[in-house]
């Protein structure tokens, strides 16, 4: 099904896109008002295929590479009712870097953001690889966390090559739940890009919903902390689309299911 780009600014027809072949029809809109602010395009991070990343007609000039001494800003949104993102980890990169591949087993770094909200191990993956430039994180617990409504930004470094910018947090209180930003290319010089991300399930953890397999500081159907992990058996084994909250445990879906996207990611070059 075809991809329809809406341009309502003149003489700004022409527009070239990247690898997109999804068995679905998605809307852009790019609109320029009438100040000389910087153009916003707005991405869907969608469950199944590739994703369009929209350029002008010059190819990847509207991306661009980032000169030196340039950062990535970006901002999360917990769009979510009843779910609490834990500390978000956000790395720049090299074309080609990615957390996981929907379809395939997670990375027991991946693994552990999804099951225990710890950035650490994958943080420290991607600080070994010579294709990432910056990693950081919105800090640790419970300052760290983005609740329900909230915002927060981290700023990582960009330069040359390193024009791709990689997101990823836990959702509490699930199992292995989390959103991500999986290397998509950032925005060129004083231009901001938005994307709204689903919920993913590393596949990695039972989904059985219990106060004593969900880590957390206070839940109200545990009257206290939630737990650590679930015994092993009954993982998906791959990820993919978070199911939701079903009631087969402790928590109420009527309070803590989520219809999907549950996170607003916009990100902005800095110089």
């Amino acid at each position: 099904m075809p991809m329809t780009i809406h341009d309502d600014r003149p003489g700004n027809e022409k527009y070239a896109r990247k690898s997109f072949s999804p068995p679905f029809t998605m809307e852009v809109h790019m609109k320029r008002g009438p100040s000389a602010g910087p153009m916003r395009r707005v991405l869907f991070i969608v469950s199944v295929g590739a994703i369009a990343l929209l350029g002008t007609a010059g190819g990847d000039a509207a991306f661009g590479q980032p000169a030196g001494g340039a950062s990535f800003e970006v901002t999360v949104t917990n769009l979510t009712r009843g779910q609490t993102f834990t500390p978000v980890l956000v790395a720049s990169h090299r074309e080609g870097v990615t957390l996981f591949t929907l379809g395939q087993p997670a990375s027991p770094e991946l693994a552990t953001l999804a099951e225990e909200g710890n950035t650490g191990p994958l943080s420290a993956l991607l600080a070994q690889n010579p294709n990432v430039l910056d990693v950081a994180d919105s800090g640790p617990p419970p300052g760290g966390f983005i609740g329900p409504g909230q915002s927060k930004t981290v700023t990582v470094k960009a330069r040359g090559g390193f024009d791709h910018v990689s997101v990823a947090a836990m959702l509490i209180p699930t199992n292995d739940g989390f959103f991500a930003v999986n290397g998509l290319p950032g925005p060129g010089a004083n231009k901001e890009i938005t994307l709204f991300s689903p919920a993913y399930d590393a596949g990695s953890e039972r989904n059985d919903e219990l106060c004593a397999s969900i880590p957390g500081p206070f839940f109200a159907e545990c009257a206290g902390p939630g737990g650590g992990g679930t015994p092993a058996g009954g993982e998906e084994g791959y990820v993919h689309i978070h199911a939701g909250i079903h009631g087969i445990g402790d928590f109420v879906p009527s309070d803590r299911d989520w219809r999907n996207p549950v996170a607003k990611i916009t990100i902005r070059m800095t110089k």
